[in-house]
């Protein structure tokens, strides 16, 4: 591609509300342009790395068997009402009307949809195991889209439906697809770790997450530093400790803690460590019927409550809410950070690490109060023990084999066991080998395509620009020549250098621009991340070399001009 048929539009500066490297990179090297919040147009440099990347998706998918389709951006909603999700996605999921009054929405994902395919096409179990996919645009109402490309509001995965006759199959086509996926990041060249994960609100029983790592990443990830195990901080079990032995009660004593509100107030205070210290947390959870109950959660005082594990344990039918002030108040008497577990008179949750403590220091119920010397068996009501609280490093590793390391992952796909979720409610159904008709097993499988661009430049940039991965970037090759319009034999070389590179199927940006700055050329080609650039220069042919530069090295290397096609071939592969 000549520069100067092309749309180049780089800046020097990125818009001041581009937070993240990745949005100011895409954003200076004119890869995509804003038009809304969350909304943006892919301009033919970024599309590039867009198809590139599309590309090797759809390969691997094609390898593992799945087949693709295509279906609507628009639904209809009585096909969310079937599967009960119309009223529950919440204000994510944009609803609209057409001109007969007819309710419809904005796909944020393709559950619904498939399973209307499958329950229509798919009549006997001879038929399955199936699996389809396609990569197509979603659309999803964020309340504060950030970060560019990473969470927008339109955005392009790739999302994949199977169907199954049992769960048995289900499992293999699931283990099939986390092969896939690691197939896909692997070729890309991105460093990333799979986790397992929570099923979210696409529901379902077991699922997995893959995450670039990064230090910009949305979300925490625990990993053993001794073995494969990874995991959501979110799912990781947080190992209960050995408890302490007590030979000698200590006495239970109350002390005046003037002012003292948090725990790194009381740790100071008491001149003791955040380890022999517990915090009470009061929240609100939903029963059944739509009734509140307020339980009380008990941590060590250097742990931080996990809402996921707290909701499951308390077995909340909604999202818990931490109980407000004038409520703690009105019923305990006291404010927030004077509440502790003795002569508690509601249901008493307290996590393994805190019940492993012999004795320890908590509030008093009483405001500017705390006792220490508290233990549990003694001193407090009947609780129930459960893991309660977010990993940290450190922290025995789930698998019984070393310990956790905490790490920021960008999530670029998500794999889900769905089961008979939505086959169930929508009476998706199959004749199995006894004639019967049974609901279908179904797994879920999606990775984002824009996502995946960003979080490789969050993981391969530095101070002039991006470092693509030789796999999708824009160009493969750039040809920089120098005072192209005075040299007729530097226009001579680089136009047949990159005649025979074209030729050979190599991507080549030939920035024939003329009256450009060498510097400028070259910053450009930085910025937008090119791997490999030969730079040709007048005195350089007279010498019978041309310069060389690969982007992630800080070298240049003079090649000999007979030797530059050899040196190319060996050194960067085609795109087939």
């Amino acid at each position: 591609m000549r520069a100067s048929k092309y749309l180049l539009t780089t800046q020097k500066e990125a818009p001041v509300d581009a937070e993240i490297i990745s949005h100011k990179l895409m954003l200076r090297g004119g890869f995509i342009r804003q038009h809304a919040s969350g909304l943006y147009s892919w301009l033919p440099l970024g599309l590039r790395v867009f198809r590139k990347i599309e590309s090797i998706i759809r390969e691997e998918m094609n390898n593992a068997g799945a087949i693709e389709l295509s279906m609507p951006l628009v639904q209809p909603a009585e096909l969310w009402r079937e599967s009960q999700r119309w009223s529950k996605f919440g204000p994510e999921l944009l609803r609209l009307k057409d001109r007969h009054e007819r309710d419809f929405c904005l796909g944020p994902t393709h559950e619904e949809i498939i399973t209307d395919i499958a329950r229509n096409e798919i009549r006997s179990y001879r038929q399955l195991p199936i699996n389809l996919y396609q990569i197509q645009t979603k659309f999803r109402d964020e309340i504060r889209p950030r970060f560019g490309i990473m969470r927008t509001r339109e955005f392009c995965m790739k999302d994949a439906y199977s169907f199954h006759l049992d769960q048995n199959s289900l499992q293999h086509t699931y283990d099939v697809m986390f092969d896939t996926y690691n197939k896909i990041l692997s070729r890309i060249g991105l460093n990333f770790r799979s986790v397992i994960a929570d099923t979210g609100s696409i529901g379902g029983s077991h699922s997995h997450e893959f995450h670039v790592i990064a230090d910009t990443g949305e979300d925490a990830i625990a990993f053993s530093d001794k073995s494969g195990y990874s995991a959501n901080v979110e799912k990781a079990e947080a190992i209960a400790p050995k408890e302490e032995l007590i030979t000698k009660y200590p006495q239970m004593v109350e002390i005046k803690t003037p002012g003292i509100k948090t725990i790194n107030e009381l740790s100071g205070f008491l001149n003791v460590c955040k380890t022999v210290l517990v915090k009470t947390l009061l929240v609100c959870s939903k029963k059944e019927n739509g009734d509140e109950r307020l339980s009380a959660i008990v941590l060590r005082g250097d742990h931080q409550l996990n809402m996921l594990k707290a909701q499951k344990v308390l077995e909340s039918h909604g999202e818990l809410a931490f109980a407000t002030r004038a409520h703690i108040k009105e019923f305990i008497g006291c404010s927030a950070g004077s509440v502790g577990p003795v002569d508690l008179d509601i249901d008493l949750f307290v996590d393994r690490s805190a019940a492993a403590l012999r004795s320890f220091v908590c509030g008093a119920n009483k405001d500017d109060l705390h006792f220490t010397g508290v233990c549990w068996n003694r001193d407090c009501p009947p609780f129930k023990v459960a893991d309660l609280r977010n990993v940290i490093n450190g922290d025995p590793s789930p698998d019984g084999v070393g310990k956790l390391k905490i790490a920021r992952g960008i999530e670029v796909g998500h794999i889900f066991q769905l089961g008979k979720k939505y086959s169930s409610l929508m009476r998706a159904t199959v004749s199995n080998e006894a004639g019967q008709d049974t609901p279908m097993y179904m797994g879920c499988y999606g990775i984002g395509v824009g996502r995946l661009a960003a979080a490789s430049i969050e993981q391969n940039h530095d101070n002039n620009g991006i470092i693509w991965p030789e796999s999708i970037a824009p160009f493969q090759i750039a040809i920089i020549p120098i005072n192209l319009h005075k040299s007729e034999a530097v226009k001579e070389y680089s136009e047949n250098m990159y005649k025979q590179l074209i030729v050979a199927g190599y991507d080549v940006l030939f920035m024939d621009l003329e009256k450009i700055r060498l510097g400028n050329m070259l910053a450009d080609v930085e910025l937008i991340g090119i791997p490999h650039r030969l730079v040709i220069g007048e005195r350089g042919l007279s010498n019978g070399q041309v310069e060389y530069r690969h982007r992630s090295r800080g070298e240049n290397k003079s090649l000999a001009i007979e030797a530059v096609l050899s040196f190319i071939e060996q050194h960067v592969n085609k795109h087939s």
